[in-house]
């Protein structure tokens, strides 16, 4: 009998939480569920990854809507994932600005993307019927892309590859304010299904060498001490490293996906077991992990069956 995905089991509504970081920025968090930052400008507003649906940013500018009437002119999208990028639309906004590396990925996996995550993730997607289709950026850039608004500097950085090889991160240098994407997660289990789990940490070396003293995860609270960013980075780069080194040992000893998939839950359960979305992440980040460490350097497109056929392999 087929196992259903532990996130279709994951229907309770999440408590929202939209909290002020400073005068110009708020994070709008939900418990686990995706993360969304707003950087708010002299005369515009920017958002930061656009929800799953336009019907779910309907619920996000209505929370920016009670501190700000001020137009959303900016969408950054720091990452191509479905569960982040399909809301786009509903900001209406003039611009969305994604990584060259991002765009890439949208191109050569989105589609596959989209079908992938809204079976996986029914309650995210409940408004599935919203989404016009895939979002494409309208502005590109390569590492850096500084944007005004008004007098507001906000740094759009690609510091390096982790959680996937697009990652973005939005930076308010004058009030040390960082939007990570999903590169860093706070008592959430990091998804690895398309990462570079080689590079991650030091990509997150980059992160802390910016100094952030407050910080917006991709899950999880916002992060509003220098010593809540540190913890969100140290548990970011604990379980990341912990499961890629205990994928390493199993796969180097000859041993198959499964007997390494069973090892390596029984290993990072007692530590990381209570985080949001454990069970579901885990399985699709020991297949990512066992093909890095068996040579395969980029990850492989994630499919609607080849989440089934996986998920049946390693949970069935």
């Amino acid at each position: 009998m087929e196992k259903k995905f532990a996130s279709q089991a994951d229907l309770e509504e999440k408590k929202i939480s939209f909290d002020k970081l400073s005068d110009h920025a708020y994070a709008y968090t939900a418990e686990g569920d995706p993360n969304t930052g707003v950087v708010i400008g002299d005369e515009s507003v920017m958002v930061i990854d656009a929800q799953a649906t336009p019907v779910m940013a309907g619920d996000v500018i209505r929370h920016i809507q009670t501190v700000t009437d001020k137009p959303i002119t900016h969408v950054v999208l720091t990452h191509y994932h479905a569960v982040r990028v399909l809301g786009a639309s509903g900001y209406q906004p003039r611009e969305v600005i994604a990584s060259r590396d991002t765009y890439d990925l949208i191109v050569e996996r989105g589609e596959a993307d989209m079908k992938s995550e809204i079976e996986r993730f029914p309650r995210l997607f409940r408004a599935v019927e919203s989404v016009p289709g895939l979002t494409w950026p309208t502005i590109v850039f390569e590492k850096r892309l500084t944007v005004w608004l008004g007098k507001l500097q906000v740094e759009i950085l690609q510091l390096g590859r982790g959680h996937t090889k697009g990652d973005t991160v939005v930076w308010l240098p004058h009030e040390k304010i960082l939007f990570s994407g999903d590169l860093v997660e706070y008592e959430a289990t990091p998804y690895t299904g398309d990462a570079y789990l080689g590079d991650w940490p030091a990509t997150l070396d980059a992160v802390a060498a910016l100094g952030p003293q407050k910080l917006v995860p991709g899950r999880g609270a916002a992060l509003q001490t220098p010593a809540e960013v540190k913890a969100g980075l140290d548990g970011t780069r604990a379980f990341v490293t912990a499961m890629f080194e205990a994928v390493k040992s199993g796969a180097g000893a000859g041993r198959d996906l499964r007997s390494v998939y069973r090892s390596t839950y029984e290993t990072l359960k007692p530590k990381f077991g209570h985080w949001v979305i454990f069970d579901h992440c885990l399985p699709f980040d020991v297949s990512r992990a066992y093909d890095e460490a068996t040579g395969h350097v980029h990850p492989r497109i994630w499919t609607a069956q080849r989440d089934k056929e996986m998920w049946d392999a390693l949970e069935g």
